[in-house]
């Protein structure tokens, strides 16, 4: 994008909605997405730094007055500077407390925004960290009112799973001019903030959802940044119009190591369970929160995750499909083909699409979507199985047309209506047969379509050798008998055949499967080592905090922690062996899929020849009436 756009804006009626030319620049993205979002004070220049952050000077509408410019969020997609094959996704968020707004929630509806749909929040506010800036972010402590984890027990408390999903928390001071000290001792910008949220005993802080509370609760990975030069809005103009020599290199340090921080350090955006967020992703979560903000119901995390899979999976689905339709449209033009040809495309586009819908899905825990995936393939292969053996038959029945054209046209004529006219067509016959074979010996139909010629002349033949009077009758019984051999024969060659092709297809179709096991094995190791690492994470987090509570002197919260820590790790471990269960129960479920698919194939081949043989058993019957 060469300039933002916005993304979340009101209507007439005040209700946020998402604007769909923003959801059409996310859908193209497929690239996994660090997001960056900024909140803070109306009037705080945060749009100059997240101009600064996509390395332009402008772009963000910058104000000039004391009215806030930027209204509802903003979007800027750029590709990310330091970390390829990501990209870079920044959010300027309308400013926080300014009067001239009708609806008090729309503030909280906001910063809510922002914290859900980022993977780093940058609080972005001027002079000092001291009590009445802290305050100013009593927007954190509605985030249990406004957010929701699971959607299971409406008033259950699911605050203690933020931590698994809550951006990374940057505090970025504007026109910071005192000394970093504390106590007389120097401390870093990242101690200054610590030292700020630090819990008093005997004050209004430690109740319980204070801000600083929630800060330390919510985002345990936090860090601060302070800009001692002017940048509030009246100086940014004049910041630009001077020369570089005249710009504060301080100012300027300080600005290149803050991007160069959030380059580094910000974490693609990711779900409940680890999974990392494309453009497209974001374009769904944002649809789904808006929605639910303006429906009046809170937004949750999990119902989110459940509408975004669904349709992720449904469009895996599709695209999967349309990998292996395709290319299948493209083989079709050479049809008619050797079955092993056409088995054989088949499972390698069979593995493509698998490929295509493991790399788009997820939460497919049920294998619902990758069941419809195989079953539409499946059919899909069969319908061009049968155009394949179409275009074989006619390609065959052209070939046995051709040459028997002059045989044909001899029978007509009368031409072997004589003594010795028998053995004369019976030659005629196998020298179609021997140049037919030649000719036609690799196509899919190439015996049955000779098995049905042959049966066809038959009552030929049989005509011819009842009038050849150069025949005795023990010799016509004997020729009688051969043709019978001779008809058997290649009716057993041409089940033989149809055998042989059964096994081809159910050959193509255990390879397919046993490459689909292994993609979906591997996709469902990846999620669990996703989960797995975001539950350690999580952990890790929890306990630093308890360590913290007991250095400062909180026992009573530190136990308090401790006893919320042992149940945390107790629901991961059951989350754990859920999702292994889950996982164990989709595969088991894939193979007796294919177990059952194969069964049909072998009981619709018995089907068939049954119908064959009831038909063979028709027409002699009504050749007997006739004679």
């Amino acid at each position: 994008m060469d300039k933002p756009v916005c993304i979340i804006d009101t209507d007439s009626d005040g209700k946020l909605r998402v604007q769909q030319s923003a959801l059409e620049v996310l859908e193209q993205i497929q690239q996994p997405v660090v997001v960056v979002a900024v909140v803070g004070l109306y009037r705080t220049g945060k749009s100059y730094l997240m101009n600064r952050l996509a390395g332009k000077q402008t772009g963000f509408a910058l104000g000039s007055t004391i009215e806030s410019k930027t209204k509802c969020i903003w979007m800027w997609c750029v590709p990310h500077p330091a970390k390829a094959g990501n990209t870079l996704v920044l959010l300027d968020t309308e400013g926080l407390g300014d009067v001239d707004k009708g609806d008090p929630k729309h503030d909280t509806n906001i910063f809510c925004l922002a914290v859900l749909l980022s993977s780093t929040l940058v609080y972005n506010s001027r002079g000092t960290i001291d009590n009445k800036a802290v305050m100013e972010l009593q927007y954190v402590t509605e985030l249990t009112k406004c957010i929701k984890v699971k959607s299971s027990d409406e008033n259950a408390d699911n605050s203690s799973e933020f931590v698994k999903f809550f951006p990374s928390f940057i505090w970025a001071v504007r026109d910071f001019t005192l000394e970093l000290k504390i106590n007389g001792k120097d401390v870093t910008e990242d101690e200054y903030l610590e030292s700020a949220l630090k819990l008093k005993q005997g004050r209004n802080v430690m109740e319980y959802n204070s801000p600083r509370e929630c800060i330390q609760k919510y985002f345990p990975s936090r860090n601060c940044f302070t800009f001692p030069f002017p940048t509030t809005p009246e100086n940014i103009s004049r910041l630009e119009s001077l020369d570089s020599a005249d710009i504060s290199s301080k100012f300027l340090k300080v600005t290149d190591n803050f991007c160069k921080f959030v380059f580094h350090d910000s974490s693609v955006k990711r779900l409940k369970d680890g999974y990392p967020v494309t453009g497209r992703g974001l374009g769904h979560l944002a649809k789904t929160y808006v929605d639910t903000i303006n429906s009046g119901s809170v937004p949750c995390l999990e119902n989110a995750v459940i509408a975004m899979a669904m349709i992720e999976n449904e469009a895996a689905v599709k695209e999967s499909l349309q990998v292996y339709q395709s290319e299948m449209e493209k083989l079709k033009d050479s049809f008619p083909l050797e079955l092993k040809d056409v088995s054989s495309e088949h499972t390698h586009l069979n593995i493509m699409a698998t490929q295509a819908f493991m790399k788009r899905s997820f939460r497919d825990t049920d294998g619902k979507y990758l069941k419809s995936l195989d079953e539409q393939i499946i059919k899909l292969f069969h319908g061009y199985l049968r155009q394949n053996e179409q275009a074989s038959k006619k390609h065959c029945e052209k070939i046995l047309s051709s040459l028997s054209a002059p045989v044909m046209k001899k029978l007509k004529q009368g031409f072997y209506a004589k003594p010795g006219g028998y053995d004369l067509f019976c030659k005629h016959l196998e020298g179609i047969r021997k140049k037919y074979k030649s000719q036609a010996n690799k196509e899919v139909k190439a015996k049955e379509v000779l098995e049905e010629f042959l049966k066809q002349r038959s009552v030929d033949s049989k005509a011819i050798l009842q009038v050849d009077k150069k025949l005795t009758e023990k010799e016509k019984k004997i020729k009688k008998e051969k043709r019978k051999a001779a008809l058997l024969k290649q009716e057993a060659k041409a089940k033989e055949e149809k055998q042989r092709q059964l096994e081809e297809k159910m050959e193509a179709e255990r390879q397919s499967n046993e490459e689909r096991m292994r993609q979906m094995k591997e996709k469902m190791d990846e999620e669990m080592r996703l989960q797995r690492k975001e539950a350690e994470c999580a952990m890790d987090r929890k306990l630093r905090e308890q360590a913290d509570l007991l250095e400062k002197g909180f026992k009573e919260k530190a136990d308090l922690m401790r006893q919320e820590n042992e149940e945390f790790k107790r629901q991961s471990a059951e989350a754990e062996t859920n999702r292994a269960k889950e996982f164990a129960a989709t595969i088991e479920n894939a193979n007796r899929r294919h177990e059952e698919e194969m069964a049909m194939m072998m009981q619709q081949q018995d089907i068939e020849q049954m119908m064959a043989m009831w038909q063979r058993g028709t027409r002699q019957m009504i050749v007997c009436c006739i004679s």
